[in-house]
This record gives structure tokens, sequence and C-alpha cells, in this order.
């Protein structure tokens, strides 16, 4: 049994007992969160797609951790006027352990 979920603008494919990095979710460690955009669901048998979610799936997943990512740095150059930019940062992302697939 697996699902494909959109968490955070992004698609997953997740099965029972995975554990996904996404971006930053609202909550803290050890908060269960209902993820209900399911893209597809497939129990092994049968395969639904949705137009543009299925009905009557949700995902139980557990935040396990609030992390910072590896540091970015975004330069910029321009040529011929001396001018140089540099920007770093560290996005942010939670840890995810799925609990459960549910089917209603």
């Amino acid at each position: 049994m697996f699902a494909i979920a959109a968490i955070a603008g992004k698609q997953y494919k997740v099965t029972k007992g995975d554990t996904v990095t996404v971006d930053r979710l609202a909550g803290n460690a050890g908060d269960i969160v209902t993820l209900d955009r399911v893209l597809l669901y497939s129990d092994g048998k049968k395969v639904a797609v949705g137009k543009p979610t299925v009905a009557n799936v949700t995902i139980k997943a557990k935040i396990i951790k609030q992390e910072k990512g590896e540091k970015i740095d975004v330069r910029r150059f321009k040529s011929k006027v001396r001018h140089r930019r540099h920007i770093g940062f560290r996005p942010e992302h939670s840890a995810l352990e799925i609990i459960s697939i549910v089917n209603a």
C-alpha cells in the first residue's frame, strides 16, 4: 500500500513506516499531522487517482524533528562595475514518520 501526497507544495511517495524530510510544517516534535491532499492511492489491488485529490483518504504522520538544512550560498556578480553580493541561508525542514494511510 502506498500513496502520493502533496506536502508543502511538493509531491512525495509514502508508505506506512517511511521517514520523509519535507519543507517545514507548523508544529513541534511529537505532534501528529493529518495530510489530506492525497493525489494517488494504491492498496495493492486497486489504484485510485484523484481529480485533483482522492476523496476519503488521509495520511497520519508524526513530526520527528524540526531542523535546519545545509547552508545554501547565493552569489551575484555584475561584470565591469565591481558589484558583488553574497547571501547565505539555511532552509528549515521537518522530518515526518508516516503512521498510517487511512481509506475511509
